[in-house]
């Protein structure tokens, strides 16, 4: 296996990861299909309380390993290394049982909790049906994450983001054809659908981590040259672990309760507000589950860029190369915001036509994803923040800027959508507004915090961010003026999907063409990767001369 380089490793990990959530995104069209609104509303329930606790069991673990495996290969420790691995199995081991526990036993309490007193289609007894299918997962899927970050701590960026594209197609396959098979062949109970589709999670964890497994087999990471460590006690090391992975904990968890915050709450405020049972449960689960499928393609980079920013600013850190850890800070937050911003703009552009291709026509679906792209543009943002924060070992500052912002964001949720509905706005995008809020405070807390602790300077994320601005408007002007005169109906799939189309192949074309023009791409990804990047896509007959 070959190691990877920052941008390089960001670019195959952002590569793979981009597939991975293409899939996840198009399968929802055959899904959405298959159950309808409200088996897809019941899904969101049982999917978001596992993230949460998958969450807890993995404890920030493979991370965690990440950012010591990088600190003691850096250092030549490679006894400490596989101890650390082996320490930290055990560790998640002990932790994912007794969370699968909770989750197995009190999975009617979470039930009644997430439903309340709303009378829709779904029960309590429904929730805590599929909340058991999908608990078998945390058995399995912190070893899964664990061993990604065994790899990704040697800079292997490429079987870790593989096992991802493995994980996800198995999981879809489970998801379509047991859902499919219980509802059209044998016309099964929802639940029973649902609850075979969760269990997809299980599946596909299952067929990644044996994947993993043999990779490692054929790397040479295991292989112990150096016993120079050996004054690192077991103790020193689990130490570590628990003090390195504790600040992952709380960004894992805090990422997915905005979710699981805003679904309650949206769930419970609109009900008080007079909506109906349907549209709560649609409005909910659109913004906690349907709308994020759809972002899973802004939040690509993001995702791909952590695999990689972690092992590299250790790394930097470990050798005490202060400028490069600028450096990786300033690239960081160009490229998340290069990449996330045309897709983000250009998704609110055509929010009827894409919730028309996913979901069919809906009068809430559109608005809520219009406003929901931003929430994920911002949350990029706040997820390079918090791992560039942790990989700097600031772990009160992991705390304050996490927990802050979404304490701001889950005040503000009610407040904000009675405000929109005195003010006759939609009440529901309240919610999306806080998170926006929640998400802005917190990468607003962390930058001025490392700029002030670490002498960060951002003059080049400034620069870059507002080059990026240029082309983004002029794309935005030109798909208005395109949209204005094309003849198609966006309420039909056919227009919807030749509109996504037109727009997105003319967009695209004009972001790129304006941001090369200006130099933006090769000053943000640099001259040799953009090479490598092109010779591959034109099979080696194209390069960009220096």
């Amino acid at each position: 296996m070959k190691k990877n380089s920052f941008v390089e490793g960001t670019i195959i990990a952002t590569s793979l990861i981009v597939l991975v959530k293409i899939l996840g995104m198009l399968y929802v069209i055959p899904f959405y299909k298959i159950v309808g609104s409200s088996g897809g509303a019941l899904y969101s329930y049982a999917y978001n309380i596992y993230l949460i606790f998958l969450g807890i069991s993995s404890a920030g673990l493979p991370d965690a390993i990440a950012k010591i495996i990088s600190e003691y290969n850096a250092l030549g420790y490679d006894d400490a290394k596989s101890r650390a691995y082996k320490i930290g199995k055990k560790i998640i081991g002990f932790i994912s049982v007794i969370v699968f526990v909770i989750l197995f036993v009190f999975a009617e309490e979470i039930g009644k909790f997430i439903i309340g007193d709303l009378t829709g289609t779904n029960t309590a007894k429904d929730v805590a049906f599929v909340v058991r299918c999908v608990s078998p997962a945390v058995l399995l899927i912190p070893f899964l994450s664990i061993t990604k970050g065994y790899l990704q701590g040697h800079k292997y960026i490429g079987p870790s983001s593989f096992s991802q594209l493995i994980e996800q197609l198995l999981r879809i396959i489970v998801i379509l054809m047991g859902s499919y098979l219980v509802l059209k062949v044998f016309e099964g109970s929802l639940s029973l659908a649902i609850g075979i589709a969760v269990s997809g999670a299980f599946f596909g964890g299952l067929g990644a981590l044996i994947y993993l497994r043999h990779a490692i087999k054929k790397s040479d990471i295991n292989v112990i040259t150096d016993k120079k460590d050996s004054k690192i006690s077991n103790k020193e090391i689990t130490k570590k672990i628990i003090t390195y992975a504790l600040p992952f904990v709380i960004i894992s968890i805090v990422s997915h309760l905005y979710n699981f915050t805003d679904q309650i709450l949206v769930l419970r405020t609109l009900e008080n507000m007079g909506f109906l049972s349907d549209d709560v449960e649609f409005i909910a689960a659109s913004i906690s589950t349907w709308s994020p499928k759809i972002c899973m393609i802004i939040n690509a980079m993001a995702m791909g860029m952590t695999m990689s920013l972690v092992p590299t600013i250790v790394s930097a850190i470990t050798k005490k190369e202060t400028k490069e850890v600028e450096n990786k800070v300033n690239k960081s937050l160009s490229m998340i915001v290069f990449v996330s911003l045309p897709l983000s703009l250009g998704l609110c552009i055509l929010q009827k036509s894409v919730w028309t291709i996913f979901y069919d026509v809906n009068p809430y679906g559109p608005e809520i994803l219009g406003l929901m792209v931003f929430s994920a543009l911002f949350g990029n943002m706040y997820l390079i923040v918090s791992t560039i924060c942790q990989s700097l070992s600031k772990y009160k500052l992991v705390y304050k800027v996490s927990i802050t912002g979404f304490i701001l964001n889950a005040l503000l949720d009610v407040p904000i959508m009675y405000l929109f509905k005195f003010i006759n706005f939609k009440p529901y995008l309240g919610s999306i507004t806080a998170s926006i809020i929640g998400y802005s405070v917190s990468v607003i807390i962390g930058l001025h915090a490392l700029k002030k602790e670490n002498n960060i300077k951002y003059t080049e994320t400034i620069k870059n961010i507002f080059k990026t601005f240029i082309p983004g408007g002029i794309m935005v002007l030109f798909l208005g003026l395109i949209n204005y005169f094309l003849p198609f109906n966006e309420l039909t799939v056919l227009g919807a999907i030749l509109t996504s189309l037109i727009d997105a192949l003319i967009g695209g074309i004009i972001y790129l063409i304006i941001s090369y023009k200006m130099g933006l791409i090769e000053h943000i990804f640099g001259i040799e990767m953009l090479n490598k990047i092109i010779k591959k896509l034109t099979l080696g007959k194209l390069s960009i001369k220096n």
